[in-house]
C-alpha cells in the first residue's frame, strides 16, 4: 500500500491549530513540516523547546497526521561562512528536537556557490563537493547522537548533488545510516530532459541509492520546446507515475510519498493512479 501525505505549508502558514485543522479533510498518512514557513509564530532560530515540539506533535496527532519530515532547508555551501555557519546550527537544532516532534528526518537540498541556491559555475567543482561532505560530516555527529536521519535531496543541473551518480558518491563516502536520500524523481530530471525511458531512470535511482531511501517527493513535469516546466501538480504532467509506483512498491514499500504543490484533488488523483 502507497501511503500519500503533504506538504503542509503548500496549505498556508497558520497556527498549529488551525493548519492541523485544515489538512484533516484530506486524510494525509503524514506531512512534511516546514517550521517557518509553515506555522505561524514559530520560534527563531535557537529558541526551539521540547516543549513546544510535543506540543506541535500532540496537535497534529489529534487530527491522526504524523509528522514525516522536518523540513530545514539550508545553503551547505553557502559563499558566506559566517551565513553557512548559522545555517548548519538551525540544521543542527531540527535534528535535535526532531525526536519530540515525533520524527526522524530532517530534510535538506545540497546547495550552490550562489546564496539564494540558484546555478552558479563553480558549484559542480570538487572543492564545493567536498565543502559539501564537510557540512554533512559535522552535521552527522548531530545526527548520530540523537538518532535522527539527515535526509538529502538533489536538483539536477544546479545543486551540489545535482545527479544520481553524485548523490550515490555522497552516500559511498558516508555509509552511516544517519545519512538518507529524499527521493525527488522529477528535481532529478535533467533541464534539457531524459535521454532514457523513465523507467530504466528509475530503476537507475534505485540501484544507486542502495535502500537508503527515507522519504519520496512527488511533483510533475512538462517538457515545452526542449525543456523542462517544473513544479507541477503530481498526475498533471509527463511523470509516469505508475510505472514508478510499482516499482517503489517493489523497493521500498510503505514509505513517505509527499506530494509537492499539491491541490485539492492530488491525493485522489494519486491513489487512483496507484492501483
Amino acid at each position: 500500500m502507497l501511503h500519500f501525505g503533504l506538504r503542509a505549508h503548500d496549505y498556508g502558514r497558520l497556527a498549529p491549530e488551525a493548519l492541523a485543522e485544515s489538512l484533516a479533510p484530506y486524510k494525509p498518512a503524514s506531512i512534511q513540516l516546514a517550521l517557518s514557513k509553515a506555522l505561524r509564530d514559530s520560534p527563531k532560530d535557537g529558541c526551539i523547546s521540547s516543549g513546544y515540539a510535543r506540543s506541535v506533535r500532540r496537535i497534529f496527532e489529534k487530527q491522526d497526521i504524523p509528522i514525516a519530515v522536518l523540513g530545514c532547508y539550508i545553503n551547505p555551501v553557502h559563499p558566506d561562512a559566517d551565513m553557512r555557519e548559522k545555517m548548519l546550527r538551525r540544521f543542527e537544532e531540527h535534528l535535535c528536537f526532531a525526536p519530540d516532534f515525533g520524527c526522524s528526518i530532517v530534510g535538506t537540498e545540497t546547495g550552490s556557490c550562489n546564496p539564494d541556491c540558484s546555478w552558479h559555475p563553480d558549484t559542480q567543482k570538487r572543492e564545493t563537493f567536498d565543502l559539501l561532505c564537510s557540512s554533512i560530516e559535522r552535521l552527522l555527529n548531530a545526527a548520530e547522537k540523537r538518532g535522527a536521519i539527515i535526509g538529502v535531496e538533489a536538483v539536477a543541473d544546479q545543486h551540489t548533488v545535482s545527479s544520481i551518480a553524485l548523490m550515490e558518491q555522497l552516500l559511498v563516502r558516508f555509509p552511516s545510516p544517519c545519512l538518507k536520500v529524499i527521493y525527488d524523481p522529477v528535481n532529478l530530471v535533467p533541464l534539457a530532459g531524459l535521454t532514457e525511458p523513465q523507467e530504466a531512470f528509475f530503476t537507475r535511482a534505485f540501484d544507486a541509492f542502495h535502500g537508503r531511501i527515507a522519504a519520496i517527493h512527488a511533483k510533475d513535469f512538462r517538457m515545452e520546446n526542449g525543456e523542462k516546466i517544473n513544479g507541477l501538480s503530481a498526475g498533471t504532467g509527463e511523470m509516469d507515475y505508475k510505472t514508478f509506483f510499482r516499482l517503489l512498491e517493489q523497493r521500498t514499500p510503505g514509505i513517505d510519498i509527499l506530494l509537492e504543490n499539491s491541490v485539492h484533488q492530488t491525493i485522489a488523483l494519486m491513489r487512483s493512479m496507484s492501483v
